[in-house]
């Protein structure tokens, strides 16, 4: 039998990636569009840094089969669209009975979590924080500080991402925003759609499919 050959990742603070990986992928500003409540504050900003990399993620994915690990680095860049940080684009998971860890390594940030159903959870996570993220749960990452904020994460590797979900529901409820004190504070979104239960049902449903398939 071929055994699957054990690894070792090397984290470079300084630039917040991870070395060695087989994958590595960037976000920048200009390809965020629509992920900001202030939309002209968006379209000024990116005028000017639309190639800047908001956020960025080295990772190793050693396949997808139940029962294995991604695992990878996150590293967000600092700054504000109007009032609101800097955040990931967020997801579910496509295997939505999966959860996911994060471990804070440098900076300051948060977790922002929404259930199905429109329920909200917030996390601060700074060095040595620790998060975890339920199955079920919408997640992104905001980026709280005047730095670069970088996670270590790992997740089932069966897991899959939904992004979509967000967008479908314009936005997730709660938004984070500058509270003009040196801190932040929760913003509802007044744009935000709420599931209907036939769409939180299929949702939930649509894991027990994928189960039945395997």
């Amino acid at each position: 039998m071929q055994w699957p050959e054990p690894r070792s990742f090397d984290v470079d603070l300084a630039t917040g990636l991870m070395a060695g990986t087989g994958s590595h992928y960037q976000k920048r500003l200009g390809d965020l569009a629509g992920l900001y409540a202030d939309t002209r504050a968006f379209e000024a900003l990116a005028a000017s840094r639309g190639d800047e990399v908001v956020y960025e993620v080295t990772d190793h994915r050693p396949n997808a089969n139940a029962g294995d690990l991604i695992t990878g680095v996150t590293r967000m860049s600092a700054g504000k669209v109007g009032d609101e940080f800097f955040m990931t684009r967020g997801h579910i998971h496509a295997n939505v009975d999966r959860p996911e860890l994060y471990f804070g390594l440098k900076g300051h940030g948060l977790m922002l979590m929404e259930a199905p159903d429109g329920e909200t959870r917030t996390v601060e996570i700074r060095a040595n924080t620790m998060c975890y993220v339920p199955p079920r749960w919408i997640h992104r990452s905001v980026n709280l500080g005047a730095s670069d904020f970088v996670m270590l994460f790992c997740y089932p590797a069966d897991s899959g991402q939904d992004y979509a979900i967000i967008e479908r529901s314009n936005g997730m409820r709660t938004r984070i925003v500058d509270d003009g004190k040196g801190g932040w504070q929760s913003a509802p979104n007044p744009a935000w759609r709420a599931r209907t239960h036939a769409e939180i049902d299929a949702l939930l449903a649509s894991h027990t499919e994928m189960e039945q398939a395997r």
